[in-house]
């Protein structure tokens, strides 16, 4: 059920379950590592995969003008190589990146081994040293180009593993640790050609190394969140950019010329991707305050400009960070009070203004912190409209909601980039609790509700950044996937089952209908009939089953049957006997009993021969007895089956009645349509998925969301019950839970601010 789409190149994200490991590390450095080797892996996916195409365009390019056809067949062999090699290439590099990441805290063992060893001199092989020269030179350029973040890079490793400053190849995401890492998984190319391999070394370089700087920002963003040398600077000088980031009307409290230490840079620039130009990332944030500003305007409520000082950015987290805490304690309709805008803005007034002796100035928010707070707020309040039940959805909601919150204050990508990690996490969450958790019927998956709940602690307890959301994003969907092909792997499991009981009821039939035919003919009785009609039957069925009606077994089986019913001569007896036993062996009768049978059938004498007339009629009977209590092929099977609805009304004849139009829908619609199910005492609604029907007999196999079995309904029933009301087909939705509240949203703001706008340009 799985389908790759065609033509779609498989993400590499198999390799982030591989993650590095050192007996050496503290439970913390444990984490911050695992978190950055998943950032590094994350990042590269895109770069690599730009190095290797132009690496394919160059040497195509180099064919194209070479001057003689041996030149060009070598530069497209290693083109083609390249090509079919690149997978096995992408994962060596990627576990040389992990080894590199694993061999942290033993920066000492490693430097003595990068020692030169004692040996014989020797010629200096001119392959070995024209790579070694092209990595010198992009690991001297790459080194040059980020110095900064590499000086900071260096220091927080060395500190998560208590070793003094890393560089160089004991550096992980430094360039010499990963041109040595390309380097070394470019030995998957077999008869690869120096000057080729010196080629992807200059590509590495190009589209790799020098954009680095993207990922370095990102983990030294996530490192300093987590109180890894958060003061650290490569240079203790305020730079232009942190001096434009300072509150406006804070002028004055920093007139003193001390320099100002700063809030965590906003996390808009550390994402895992290059950032799109500033112009185009803030429009969607801009516009949904300017609708905001029109809606105040009109209102008149929610004003932003009092008395006092705007919050500065360090501030504001701090007292969302004291907010959360004091909202992690109380009870839960409190929680639920404090996801309305207002009451989020007077919490975070009361935290941002407490200690204040009586008569200062106020700390309040400013336009777009207040923007921030309420956006965010009626996000969640149009999040919480969209789903189905108030139960762990909500709950999680209410978790969720200030942590969102703090990476929104913090990172203005979180309403301009749709891929922004904390708003998948946001939806995916929501989606899994919606789906999952929050079912009628009791079929909740409890590690799911654990996973969530670990995820929404972790979200709660550590400081927003992007490393963080992404991290949690890549445990979730992990833990989704698993979930969903397990249930793939139930429902695959019913359906076949259900096939499988179709083609036994079928044979059966079909085995029933030759037996009555040959009745017809000659009517046997005694033991003879109740050995066809009890167990010979079954035989046939299930030879109709393994080997199918045009067989040469099943020709036999109807032979013998013919033999038994006095229809065709008995050339050998014995061999007759022994099919007979042979059939009646595969339907699960004992060896011994089947032996009886055919003897006593076939008027054979047993080896202990009978000792009166009257012996011999009592062991018919017991015979006889004994194969109409033998349970019959299939029997085993009913009761697991659940209760099938009771028998359906006829479809009508009249193509214009509402059953007939829905019925001849329901036998086109595709397996794995929703429905849902609506019990007409409670009102409750449960959700159900048509996993297969049967074109035969038109009985539908509907299952969970954990793909296990519900019931089997005949398509004339559920036309019937659709007809009545009681039983709904769901709509297909392309759009998630997230994406739809986001557009209610926006839908809400145009209609609320659309009478103040003017006629001529300032519509929605």
């Amino acid at each position: 059920m799985d389908v790759e789409q065609q033509g779609r190149r498989q993400s590499f994200a198999f390799d982030r379950d591989a993650r590095p490991d050192n007996a050496g590390w503290s439970p913390r450095a444990r984490r911050l590592i695992e978190e950055t080797h998943a950032l590094c892996v994350s990042w590269l996916e895109a770069p690599l995969r730009a190095c290797l195409f132009d690496v394919e365009q160059r040497l195509y390019s180099r064919a194209e003008r070479s001057r003689n056809n041996l030149e060009q067949q070598r530069c497209l062999f290693s083109r083609q190589l390249l090509q079919q090699h690149r997978p096995l290439l992408e994962r060596s590099f990627l576990e040389g990146v992990r080894k590199h990441f694993s061999g942290l805290g033993a920066a000492g063992a490693a430097s003595q081994a990068h020692l030169p060893a004692h040996r014989p001199l020797e010629l200096l092989d001119q392959a070995e040293h024209e790579q070694h020269v092209a990595v010198q030179t992009l690991v001297a350029r790459g080194e040059a180009r980020h110095g900064s973040p590499l000086f900071e890079l260096g220091y927080r490793f060395a500190v998560l593993v208590s070793q003094p400053p890393l560089e160089g190849e004991d550096l992980p995401l430094g360039p010499q640790a990963l041109a040595s890492a390309f380097r070394e998984g470019g030995a998957v190319l077999p008869d690869f050609p120096v000057d080729h391999h010196v080629l992807m070394l200059q590509s590495f370089d190009t589209a790799v190394v020098g954009a680095l700087g993207s990922l370095y920002d990102t983990v030294n963003e996530h490192l300093r969140a987590d109180g890894i040398l958060p003061q650290l600077r490569a240079f203790p000088t305020t730079s232009r950019t942190q001096t434009e980031r300072q509150p406006r009307g804070n002028a004055g409290d920093n007139a003193t010329g001390q320099v100002v230490r700063q809030a965590p840079a906003p996390a808009a620039t550390t994402s895992t991707l290059p950032a799109p130009g500033r112009s185009d990332s803030i429009a969607v944030l801009d516009n949904l305050r300017e609708m905001l500003a029109q809606h105040r305007a009109g209102q008149g409520a929610l004003s932003y400009h009092p008395s006092g000082r705007s919050a500065t950015p360090e501030e504001l987290q701090l007292a969302l960070d004291a907010l959360q805490l004091h909202v992690s304690d109380v009870a839960d309709h409190a929680r639920r009070e404090l996801r309305s805008a207002h009451a989020l803005r007077e919490e975070l007034l009361t935290q941002l203004n407490t200690g204040k002796p009586a008569g200062a100035h106020q700390t309040h928010l400013s336009d777009e912190q207040g923007d921030t707070v309420e956006l965010v707020a009626m996000l969640f309040e149009q999040l919480g409209h969209q789903l189905q039940h108030d139960g762990s959805a909500h709950s999680l909601l209410g978790d969720l909601q200030l942590p969102l919150l703090r990476m929104a204050v913090a990172d203005k990508g979180f309403f301009n980039q749709r891929e922004h990690p904390a708003r998948k996490l946001l939806g995916m969450v929501t989606e899994a609790a919606n789906d999952w958790l929050d079912v009628p019927d009791g079929d909740v998956d409890r590690s799911l509700a654990a996973k969530l709940n670990q995820l929404v602690d972790r979200a709660r307890r550590e400081p927003p950044s992007t490393g963080l959301y992404t991290s949690l994003l890549a445990d979730i969907e992990h833990h989704l996937g698993l979930l969903n092909r397990k249930a793939q792997i139930a429902e695959r499991r019913q359906v076949e089952a259900m096939q499988g009981r179709e083609r036994l009821e079928q044979a059966r039939r079909r085995a029933a209908d030759l037996m009555t035919e040959r009745f017809e003919r000659c009517n046997p009785r005694g033991l003879l009939r109740t050995l066809l009609e009890r167990a010979w039957s079954d035989v046939l069925a299930l030879t109709l089953l393994r080997h199918g009606e045009d067989s040469e077994a099943f020709a036999l089986r109807l032979r013998i049957t013919d033999q038994l019913l006095g229809q065709q001569p008995v050339a050998d007896q014995g061999l007759l006997q022994s099919e007979v036993e042979s059939g009646l062996q595969q339907i699960g009768m004992h060896a011994e009993e089947a032996v009886q049978v055919a003897q006593r059938l076939l008027g054979i004498s047993a080896t202990a021969p009978a000792a009166n007339a009257s012996d011999n009629t009592a062991t018919t009977t017991e015979l006889a007895l004994k194969l109409k209590q033998h349970q019959r092929l299939g029997e085993h099977v009913a009761p697991e089956t659940p209760a099938v609805a009771p028998a359906p009304p006829p479809v009508p004849d009249a193509p214009e009645s509402p059953e007939h139009r829905i019925y001849q829908r329901l036998r086109q619609l595709p397996f794995g349509t929703w429905f849902e199910f609506i019990d007409p005492n409670s009102g409750r609604v449960t959700q159900r998925k048509l996993a297969w029907y049967s074109p035969v007999s038109g009985n539908g196999l509907f299952v969970t969301r954990r793909g296990l079995r519900d019931e089997e309904v005949s398509l004339q029933h559920l036309a019937h019950e659709m007809a009545c009301g009681r039983v709904r087909e769901m709509a297909h939705v392309r759009d998630n839970l997230l994406d739809r509240a986001w557009q209610a949203l926006t839908s809400h703001l145009r209609q609320v601010t659309r009478p103040m706008t003017t006629p001529p340009r300032q519509g929605a």
